[in-house]
Parts: C-alpha cells; structure tokens; sequence
C-alpha cells in the first residue's frame, strides 16, 4: 500500500527529495574515495527502483514523473551543447570533424550492428542500436578536460571534431528514423512519400530555427540585455530552449533535437558565455537528475540476470571505441597520448544515444534483456570515462615501452575562438569597460601583458566582440563567469567600478578559485574601501581620498603659481 496514500504530498515531489537527498549523500561517501561522482548518481537511481520507494509512492504517478525529469534533464543538457558547439567553428575544426568524425561513425557503427544481429535483434533495432553506441557523451568528455584542465590540447580538439560530426549525423538520423519501422510510424502511404515528408519537415524546422537564429533571437536578446534584468535573461534564454524544443515536438522530430538547435541558434551570439553562466547550475542540476532516472529506469532483478553480458557489452564498447579513435587521431597525424587521451574521453555511450533508444521503442518497444543490456551499459560507460581518461597517461606510456606508440608529426590545429580563453595564463581579468577599464585596458596592451573584458553593456560588448577582444557578456557575482575566464590562470583582477555590492559577492568566488591573485578594486566611501581591505582586497582605489587628494594638489598649485609670479 503507497505509504502517501493517505496524505497530500504530491509522488513527484517525495521522488525528488528522495533523489536529492541519495545524491548528496552518495556523493559524499563517493568524494572521499576519489570515486567519479557519475558513477555514484545511477547507483543512487537503481537503489531507490529497486529498494520499494516508487511503489510506496504510488507507481503510476512515480513513473510517468521519473519519465519527464528524465526529459526535461536531456532537453536542458542537449541545450547547452548545443551552445557550446557553435557551428561557425566548424571551419576550425573541419578536419577533425568531417574525416575524423565520418569515419569513426562508419567504423563503429557497422560492427555493432552486425554484432547486435548475431545476437537475434531485429536489423532495425540492430541499426538503432549501432548508431546510438557509437555515439558518445560530449557533456562528460568535456567536464573531464575542464577538470584536468587541457581543455585546450589536441586530445580535446580530437574529441571535440568528433563530437561535432556525431551531433550533426545524429540529427540526421532522427529525421529518417521513422523509415525503419513504417508501420509504428504510420508509414503505409510509402518509403518515398514518407522521406518526403520527414525531409520536408526536417527542412521546415531548419528554415524557421535559422530565421529565429538570424533576425528574431539577435534582437530579441539585444532587448532584454538592455534591460539589465537578470530574471529576465534567464527567463528568455529557458523560454527560446523550451520554445524551440516544443516545435521540434510539434513536427514530430524530438525535443532533444529542438532543444540542441535552440544552443546552436544562439551559439554565435556574443550573449553566448552570459548565457552558459546562467544555464549553467541548472544544467549540472539536470544532468544530476538525468542520471539518477536513467537508474531509475534499471529492474536489477532483470540487470543480475543478464550482468555478465553487460559486462561484456561495455568492456567491448570502450576498448573498440578507444582503439578506432585512437587510431582516427594518429592517421589525422596526432602523437600516441593525445589521440589515446580524446580517443578515452568518446569511448563511453552518450546522451544522444539514450534519446534515440528512446525515440526507437516509442517506435517499437525493445524487449527486455535488450533494454536492461544497453541502459545498463550505456550508463557504466559513461560513469566510467573520468577513470579511463585518468589512465591514458599509463597506457600511453606503456604503449611506448611495448613500441607500439609509433612517430607521428603534430598537425597543426586552429584554436578555435572559444578556446583561445581557456588557452590564455597570467593574464588580467577586467570587471568594466568604462573610462577607467579603458584606460587600464589600454595599459595593458601596451605592457604586453593579456587581458579578458567582462562587462554587462551589451552595446560595448558588441564593439568589443566586433573588435577581435577577448570579452564576456556576463555578471561578475557569478561562479560561472570566473570559470569562463580562466580564474585559475589569471595574476590580476581588476574591478573598474565602484560597485561594492558586485565586488564583495565576486570575492568569496575568487579565493575560493585562486588565493595567490592579486585583486584591485574601488570604493565611493572610506567605510566600503574598509570592508573590502578587510574581506581580502589586495589594493583598494578610494574614490573621495583620491579625489581629495586631487583638489588639495590643484588648489595648492593655485597659489604656489601666485607666490611664484609675486617673487
């Protein structure tokens, strides 16, 4: 008998608090152990499945709401990524992603379906299957070079191409997926008239999302930054994802895939890095929530059944995954470490691939084993690729020792815009571009010496953006915005305002960040420069001392000229 069946708490939000409060305990026992925190959020979700908790909340409710956090999750997720892979930088990485990309598809996919049809699955699924294992978890991968910090290096340049290429192939997929099970779809009119209304609406939806990206959503953003509303951003920004993912939904493609179109239409946006730090917490919440339902969603009396094969399935899928990149990125001419490194980084299942099964058993539903199998697996590779890009460095050596690692003659890569921050170390990072940041601005360049604007005025911003700068439309009391800017790298920071408000809530952030640099800031009145000195402020410009000091120094001219001109 559900245990609130006799009370008025609502199933959905009992199941929540239950899965925050797992996570974070799990997390705790995980971090003390060094352990991937991934790992710990699906083992969280297969304990409450299968612990009793949903069916003493009431299975109907609890399942049909463990169903839409998990896609909300996934629709905020592909968002980001697809603001973080801005289609404009494919010419940056075109060679990576369009050879690299292509053939690392063809050379996973083919033998995993055929091996998906030794084992008696349908050839249509089997496909599925191919396809979807052969994608990979770019949120993870990415999350994993940022930690290890070589977001900048060719292994993650390899992994990002690829990416690239799998995301843009995956949206093609979607579109003819229906093709491989006409009769679920509602196919029987034909293959030809049914290509031709898929590609028609695939087109349709391209069209309007590039009318939206070109004349609607520019503007649009222009006039909500110049409202300086935080809420109102934010809100913006949610409502253009969750807008653009209901009309992928309402032409029947997915909406993930409107989601992910919805990142790319405002990837070259210069409200871009403003817009991953307000997204930013609520992505890594969801992603949190995306891998606990994905748990959820595991019958461990069916896993244990079947534990030896998805044992087998993920050990397979990461060595094959791992050993083809690996060798993609050495005939791109990449060293052994890197190409092993980005190689590792792609070795797990992703998002996109759990979508698609998704997508495909709305179609035709798997059958159990099958689906126990792959979530299972798809899952433990995923959880497991911060361990396995922590070993490249072992194998790669080891490789070496075996001389097996080879010679290979470093291509050369473009640095692609957004990375040339995460490249930038012992620069400054300038809060305000007003005549005091310009001047301080100016200095530097003259000096030599690097620099990153972040600023709010999306007009100066604009022009900055224009002018080839390295400047952030984003709010300095944000987490997010000291990350983007490389905080662990920067020697100077200076606030050009005399807003303490912003300086004192950005300060906390910075030391926890980097205590060894040196801060500057400015103050209106001798209370608020007080308070600053006091909470960590290295220097602190006292905007009534140095104008006192000013006019002491004028008027004292004053009559020093007039005692000269008497004498």
């Amino acid at each position: 008998m559900p245990i609130l069946a006799a009370t008025t708490m609502p199933p959905l939000f009992a199941l929540l608090a239950i899965m925050l409060v797992g996570v974070v305990v799990v997390s705790l026992l995980l971090s003390r152990i060094r352990q991937s925190l991934l790992v710990g959020y699906f083992l969280c979700g297969v304990f409450i499945a299968n612990s009793g908790v949903l069916a003493s909340l009431g299975s109907a409710n609890t399942e049909a709401g463990i169903s839409q956090m998990a896609e909300f999750g996934v629709i905020l997720l592909l968002f980001t990524l697809g603001l973080e892979f801005s289609l404009s930088e494919l010419r940056f990485l075109r060679r990576l992603a369009f050879v690299g990309g292509s053939v690392q598809m063809v050379l996973c996919t083919l033998p995993i379906t055929v091996a998906a049809v030794f084992f008696g699955v349908p050839v249509s699924q089997a496909i599925v299957l191919g396809v979807a294992m052969a994608l990979s978890s770019t949120a993870i991968s990415l999350k994993t070079f940022q930690d290890m910090e070589l977001s900048g290096s060719p292994g993650a340049r390899l992994a990002v191409g690829v990416a690239i290429f799998q995301d843009i192939f995956v949206i093609a997929f979607f579109l003819v997926l229906p093709l491989l099970f006409p009769a679920a779809a509602g196919a029987s009119a034909g293959m030809m008239p049914t290509l031709l209304l898929l590609v028609g609406k695939g087109l349709l939806f391209v069209g309007l999302s590039f009318a939206l990206a070109k004349w609607v959503i520019p503007r649009l953003l222009h006039a909500v930054a110049d409202t300086r509303s935080r809420e109102l951003f934010t809100l913006t920004v949610v409502g253009l994802c969750v807008g653009l993912a209901f009309l992928g939904g309402m032409l029947e493609l997915s909406l993930a895939l409107g989601a992910f179109v919805a990142g790319l239409a405002v990837s070259d946006s210069i409200y871009r890095h403003r817009i991953l730090a307000d997204v930013m917490p609520l992505k890594d919440l969801f992603l949190t929530l995306f891998f606990v339902s994905v748990g959820l969603m595991i019958d461990l009396r069916v896993a244990l059944r079947w534990w030896p094969q998805i044992l087998l399935a993920t050990t397979a899928l990461m060595f094959f995954k791992s050993t083809i990149i690996t060798l993609i990125g050495r005939g791109l001419s990449l060293r052994t470490r890197p190409a092993l490194l980005g190689a590792l980084s792609l070795s797990g299942a992703g998002e996109f691939g759990l979508v698609l099964m998704q997508r495909a058993g709305e179609l035709q539903p798997w059958s159990p084993a099958v689906q126990q199998v792959m979530l299972a697996s798809t899952a433990l590779s995923m959880g497991l690729i911060p361990f396995a890009m922590k070993m490249g460095d072992p194998i790669a050596d080891l490789l070496k020792r075996l001389g097996l690692s080879g010679k290979a003659t470093p291509m050369p890569l473009d640095v692609k815009p957004s990375e040339r921050i995460k490249a930038m170390s012992d620069h400054a990072i300038v809060c305000g571009y007003g005549p005091v940041g310009q001047r301080l601005v100016e200095a530097l360049d003259e000096s030599g010496v690097p620099s990153i604007i972040v600023d709010l005025n999306a007009e100066t911003v604009r022009r900055l953006h224009k002018a080839g700068r390295q400047v952030l439309f984003a709010d300095a009391a944000h987490s997010e915005t000291w990350d983007l800017a490389g905080i662990e790298r920067a020697r100077l920071i200076a606030f050009t305002f005399p807003d303490t408000n912003t300086t004192t809530a950005a300060l906390p952030i910075i030391l926890q960040h980097n205590r060894e640099v040196t801060v500057i800031a400015r103050a209106k009145f001798a209370p608020e420069a007080e308070a600053l000195l006091q909470k960590g402020v290295h220097a602190v410009i006292h905007d009534e001392a140095e104008s006192g000091r000013a006019v002491v120094r004028e008027a004292l001219h004053v009559y020093e000229e007039g005692q000269d001109r008497r004498t």
